[in-house]
């Protein structure tokens, strides 16, 4: 007895084409990320330093701080700003640096994944990154006594989520910027010695009262000045919005993301 069936028979041939934009963009955004926290050196960078500085500046009396409270009050908002400029500028600057220089960029940017997602989930990766990081900075400076003020009314909560964006925004423009335009070596370098000059002229642990007049009104224009200030206007002294502060990081970002997209370079 022959039977016959009417199946139709299955279609094996490939069906080439991109992925929708949005899948692309969190699936780029999500290995940016792994990729980030398996990096010991970002790491360090990002985490580890920032919060061995709030512990031991916090627990030993080294450089006099200003304002009224405990000397963590000073110090927390001014490295929750060290975490945003070491994630958003000097770790993003190296690895996109030498990403370029072994032609990683130059592969990423001839596949079908627009070049603006490509930079756009690195910005993701960065945010995601700074979250773990304000929350980690925050236990820590809680558990040392940290009392901050300016949380408790909405419009000190959206002032502090401006802060952070915008300097954010300002230091991955920044940040891309060297990275597209310098060799690797050298954004390298470049990248370790601004962090370390803004880490101790920034207004992070040593108050800008502290530098003559003329040098302060200088410094009090650095981006991380700017947000560390801000932060600490809100968080220490419980003021409201900082507008000038915003309107510093807000030009240093429309300036940085600006330039960087017009010099970058992938190859």
């Amino acid at each position: 007895m022959t039977t016959t069936t009417d199946a139709t028979p299955t279609d094996f041939s490939p069906k080439p084409g991109a992925a929708p934009v949005g899948r692309m963009l969190l699936a780029q955004t999500a290995f940016e990320t792994r990729m980030l926290l398996r990096n010991g050196e970002q790491l360090l960078l990002t985490v580890v330093i920032p919060t061995v500085l709030l512990v031991l500046f916090s627990a030993v009396d080294i450089v006099a701080v200003d304002g009224p409270g405990k000397r963590v009050d000073f110090l927390a908002p001014g490295l929750l700003a060290l975490a945003v400029m070491s994630t958003a500028f000097t770790g993003q600057a190296i690895a996109t640096g030498f990403e370029r220089r072994y032609g990683v960029l130059k592969r990423l940017g001839a596949s079908p994944m627009p070049r603006w997602t490509l930079l756009t989930a690195k910005t993701g990766c960065v945010l995601v990154t700074e979250v773990l990081q304000v929350a980690l900075l925050s236990v820590v400076a809680l558990a040392l006594g940290w009392s901050p003020h300016g949380l408790a009314t909405p419009q000190g909560a959206l002032a502090v989520a401006a802060l952070l964006v915008l300097g954010t925004a300002a230091f991955s423009g920044l940040g891309l910027l060297m990275a597209g335009t310098l060799k690797a070596e050298a954004t390298l370098a470049a990248a370790n010695l601004v962090f370390v000059l803004l880490l101790l002229a920034g207004g992070v642990i040593v108050p800008l009262s502290k530098f003559p007049d003329a040098v302060r009104s200088v410094l009090e224009l650095l981006p991380i000045s700017a947000l560390s200030d801000g932060l600490r206007s809100v968080l220490q002294h419980g003021a409201g919005v900082p507008w000038s502060d915003l309107g510093i990081l807000a030009g240093w970002a429309v300036l940085g993301l600006a330039a960087a997209a017009r010099f970058f370079r992938w190859e």
